[in-house]
């Protein structure tokens, strides 16, 4: 079998997964599969100790790429959420590999989330998370650049909202906020401010053309949606929900639901409002090109009003540019 028809074949029945993710001394709940000679085979049956033995040897010959089934795939996501905090305090473990583990990790659950975001418990799982993602960026502007690598440019509404949790987070922190649950609070608002896109349709959300009247008028109900559908779950604070009700609003009183002005919005909505508009920008879209960050970040500071001044010129002094902030 050639690499190429592996590859194909691993797309369709195996999840590729790296070895760091697993712990060791860990009991495993799925079967791991190692590519020998460009066929995929049984390494470690299910319940067998994962040890520092069995790793070392993988390690020898060169496999930092396991295999596992894809029907195990929801077994291997609760795995790795479970060790997630653990994974992301090992010295031993290169920061690019904790950063791409950590963002695979948030992706997934996020596709959990939207596949049914009225299950209280995807809801903790998105909390939980978020609570390793803030310990993660607070480590320092390494780990936020290290994430900052494997974001995705493609957009799909789960790493969109992965993308904007983790921009949100370290803004907070670039405008000094330090306070852990104001950031948890924060990042659970930015996973999930999409929520409410849940109930429209593929059609109007992955339409290659402009939204029509009516198409639009769905598409702006979808804060309030999400309000509605995390209200019934009742698992994140009151503050959380501010960042998902608000996110599309301007302070020139042009954005929806409400048509707020910069002074109305709270400072979760004005954070997760900039990040949410720049990733929006600077993704790739049915029907949109992706723009470059420097010139998307132009376009926002020639926006006068709507956006909050001070935390638009800190988004510009985290994404690093220079000669930006006098635009």
């Amino acid at each position: 079998m050639t690499s190429t028809a592996l590859k194909q074949r691993t797309e369709q029945k195996h999840l590729a997964i790296q070895l760091d993710s697993i712990r060791v001394d860990s009991i495993l709940n799925f079967d791991l599969y190692i590519n020998v000679n460009n066929t995929l085979v049984l390494y470690r049956s299910t319940d067998l100790p994962f040890t520092d033995r069995t790793r070392q040897k993988l390690l020898d010959n060169n496999v930092e790429r396991l295999y596992i089934t894809s029907e195990n795939k929801p077994k291997y996501q609760r795995y790795i959420e479970k060790n997630l905090p653990k994974i992301i305090s090992d010295p031993k473990i290169d920061e690019e590999k904790k950063a791409t583990i950590l963002y695979e990790t948030s992706s997934n659950l996020v596709k959990d989330v939207l596949a049914n975001p009225t299950y209280g418990e995807n809801i903790q799982r998105s909390k939980d998370l978020v609570a390793t993602t803030v310990g993660f960026i607070l480590q320092g502007q390494e780990s936020f650049h290290n994430l900052m690598k494997i974001t995705s440019f493609d957009y799909y509404t789960y790493t969109h909202s992965v993308n904007v949790c983790t921009f949100a987070v370290a803004l907070a922190q670039q405008m000094g906020f330090k306070d852990e649950q104001f950031l948890h609070e924060l990042g659970v608002g930015a996973l999930l401010h999409d929520v409410g896109k849940s109930k429209i349709s593929e059609r109007i959300l992955n339409k290659r053309s402009a939204l029509n009247p009516i198409e639009f008028e769905i598409m702006r109900k979808h804060p309030k949606w999400g309000v509605d559908i995390l209200t019934n779950t009742d698992e994140i604070s009151a503050t959380s929900y501010y960042a998902i009700l608000q996110h599309h609003e301007r302070g020139d009183r042009s954005g929806y639901p409400a048509g707020l002005t910069l002074e109305e919005m709270h400072i979760f909505s004005k954070i997760v409002a900039i990040t949410d508009c720049f990733d929006a920008m600077t993704t790739e879209r049915v029907y949109q090109k992706a723009i470059d960050t420097y010139p998307a970040l132009r376009i926002m500071l020639s926006l006068k009003n709507h956006f909050d001044e001070t935390a638009l010129r800190a988004f510009v002094a985290l994404m690093g540019p220079t000669g930006l902030t006098d635009a």
